[in-house]
């Protein structure tokens, strides 16, 4: 046994090669100074805490074992991959996380040869690991495949497709179920570490694909019989009958921080080479990090935080979150209208629906990360006269776009989502990033389609959503605070299709569609200098169109400028589509639509995402001198290069 070293071991580590040197002894050492590095880094960046602190053995451990980066290591998600970043030669760089220009808080092809396969939404990571698994069949190679998954993530319809696939292919592949929620684990301990051992050793594997052929031979009801016999014995001291039906050698449950239990088992199923396996590890989220561990969320997302105290870094503005608007008010809404209830899939809190549980426990349902199944649920609600308010992520309600077609909109049924995380999201990235919706659910017919320029506009169009039970219908707002304007103490419904004009002008008209209208109002303001009068039009609605609004400000002004937070093909396509057949483009209007560009933005500042997007005050200001022909005067004022 080896004595802790007085030399920091995480210096010595650069790659996994190094590790792999290590004595065995000498791993605890290197797991305790990894946790508290982790601890260190995300103090300062903000960032997944939790997720990463629970997994800080099992990463030790699977890099000591496998031959990584030529055995593949596949994280779902990535929110506890931040242990696997220090140890694969970003650990110098981990001080950036989720900066601009820094490394990225998911796993990312392009930062490493340790990320084999990217990864920011759930439950992808089995599916993936099978693809690598048939191309390296595929290739005559001879390495592993490792694909890492939470309890949690294994929630999605997604991860069971992917197993049965793989079960039924008898493909060589390694699943690990990270379970650190103790879902769906039995007792873990000594006896259940031995049996682990034993069963994922060779000559049990060995023996029991013996009594495999010897059933062959037997008649068909013996050879069943045999079968399962073998099957629910095992199953009946160590579980997993369930990952058995599918097709996988069960091993676990074993302790996810005991090294000394985690590696013979790693090794064991490391030496197999036939089938696919799943190894059940328990672990704690939070674990090693006392603040981490006693809170309810156990650190999951953090911002900045003291070390020693645990208390998180807290905003100065005193304006409320989208977020909080939303569960607040829809809240209220509840309480006069036994039809409303609300889905969420696993994001109670980041959409506000905690709030909403709170007054409403009956109401509100956590259907886990299936965003599928959650929309189709909704269906099926207001197909019963219920007011169902689907609030998912925008970035996460891509993942059941067929559901939202299929189920919702050709059935008109009056679902209404509520998309959190719209437009550019900061940290989180490209990944995270609601830059589609308004593009995918306004090609669709007979939904509706809003965007609140702020929270009292948002409160308005929750009113406004309550009452639209003939469609489907959405609203979009972004991550953070709004702007701290005074709020009624509910919203208003609005008449369906109908903006507002904010500030009167008489050259240049710019029509905002959610909350960039602060930056058009900005944006007005410094035209003026530039002796051009703005008006300045909050659309409220991408679908239906304000059409009088539209053919006025297109009449009565020289340039007319469209800006939203979403890709091409959105709010400004469908504005250009009317008047083209108004044929209000063929006298001299000059139509300027600002979207997001063709390309995916890195993690950053908001502010300075969408500066790079060239959707803020300065570049409305470039694009109408430069729709007028006056680009050498935005070149003098620095707005172009």
């Amino acid at each position: 046994m080896s004595l802790p070293s007085k030399t920091p071991l995480l210096d010595t580590i650069e790659t996994p090669v190094a590790l792999r040197a290590l004595e065995r002894g000498q791993l605890n050492q290197l797991a305790g100074e990894l946790r508290q590095e982790l601890i260190d880094v995300v103090s300062v960046t903000g960032g997944h805490l939790g997720a990463g602190l629970g997994v800080v053995e099992l990463t030790v451990a699977l890099h000591y074992v496998f031959n990584t980066p030529d055995d593949k290591l596949i994280w779902d998600v990535g929110h506890q991959a931040y242990p696997h970043k220090i140890l694969t030669g970003r650990r110098a760089r981990m001080r950036t996380l989720r900066q601009g220009g820094g490394l990225s808080g998911f796993t990312k092809r392009a930062e490493s040869e340790y990320d084999p396969f990217g990864a920011a939404h759930s439950s992808t990571s089995i599916s993936a690991g099978l693809g690598f698994a048939v191309a390296r069949d595929l290739k005559q190679g001879n390495n592993n495949v490792i694909a890492v998954i939470g309890d949690g993530a294994m929630s999605a319809g997604m991860a069971y497709e992917a197993m049965n696939n793989a079960g039924a292919m008898d493909a060589r592949l390694i699943v690990i179920l990270n379970d650190n929620d103790m879902s769906i684990a039995p007792p873990v301990g000594a006896m259940s570490a031995y049996l682990a051992r034993l069963v994922s050793s060779r000559p049990y594997r060995e023996l029991r694909n013996f009594g495999k052929k010897v059933a062959e031979r037997l008649p068909r009801p013996m050879k069943i019989g045999a079968q399962r016999a073998e099957e629910y014995a095992r199953g009946m001291v160590t579980g997993g009958t369930m990952f058995e039906e599918l097709g996988f050698f069960y091993v676990g449950p074993i302790d996810g921080h005991n090294l000394d239990h985690l590696i013979p088992v790693l090794e064991n199923v490391r030496d197999t080479r036939n089938g696919p396996i799943l190894v059940h590890v328990v672990t704690q989220k939070g674990k090693g990090y006392a603040p981490a561990e006693a809170s309810a969320d156990k650190y999951h997302g953090v911002s900045k935080f003291n070390v020693l105290t645990g208390e998180q870094k807290k905003s100065n503005s005193k304006a409320p979150t989208y977020q909080k608007v939303f569960g607040e008010t829809l809240s209220k809404h509840a309480e006069t209208d036994p039809r409303i209830v609300a889905i969420t899939a696993a994001m109670p809190s980041g959409t506000g629906l905690d709030i909403f549980g709170k007054h409403h426990p009956n109401r509100c349902f956590d259907v886990g990360i299936a965003e599928q199944h959650g929309v189709t649920f909704a269906a099926g609600l207001a197909a019963d006269g219920m007011r169902p308010f689907a609030a998912i992520y925008s970035t996460f309600l891509q993942r059941a776009y067929d559901q939202v077609v299929h189920d919702v909109a050709i059935q008109h049924l009056p679902v209404r989502f509520a998309m959190d995380r719209a437009g550019l999201v900061g940290a989180d990235g490209p990944t995270h990033a609601g830059s589609f919706d308004i593009t995918y659910l306004s090609t669709l017919p007979g939904f509706v389609v809003m965007a609140p320029s702020d929270e009292v506009e948002l409160m308005h169009m929750i009113a406004t959503a309550v009452e639209i039970d003939d469609r489907p219908s959405s609203l979009r707002y972004p991550r953070g605070e709004g702007i701290g304007v005074e709020r009624p103490a509910i919203g208003t419904p609005l008449s369906l299709g109908k903006g507002r004009v904010i500030r009167e002008g008489s050259s240049i008209a710019i029509l905002s569609f959610g909350t960039r209208l602060a930056e058009s109002l900005l944006a007005a303001e410094k035209l003026s200098a530039y002796g051009l009068s703005a008006t300045v039009a909050d659309a409220r609605f991408a679908k239906p169109l304000d059409e009088d609004l539209i053919r006025r400000l297109a009449r009565e002004h020289e340039v007319l400028i469209t800006v939203e937070e979403g890709a091409v093909g959105g709010f400004g396509s469908h504005v250009m589509q009317f008047l083209a057949w108004e044929g209000l483009l063929d006298k001299g209007l000059k139509l300027r639509p600002m979207v997001l560009p063709d390309h995916f933005i890195d993690q950053d500042s908001p502010e300075k995402m969408y500066e790079a997007a060239g959707l803020d005050a300065k570049s409305i200001v470039a694009a109408v001198l430069g729709a007028l022909g006056r680009d050498r005067d935005a070149a003098a004022a620095g707005l172009i290069a």
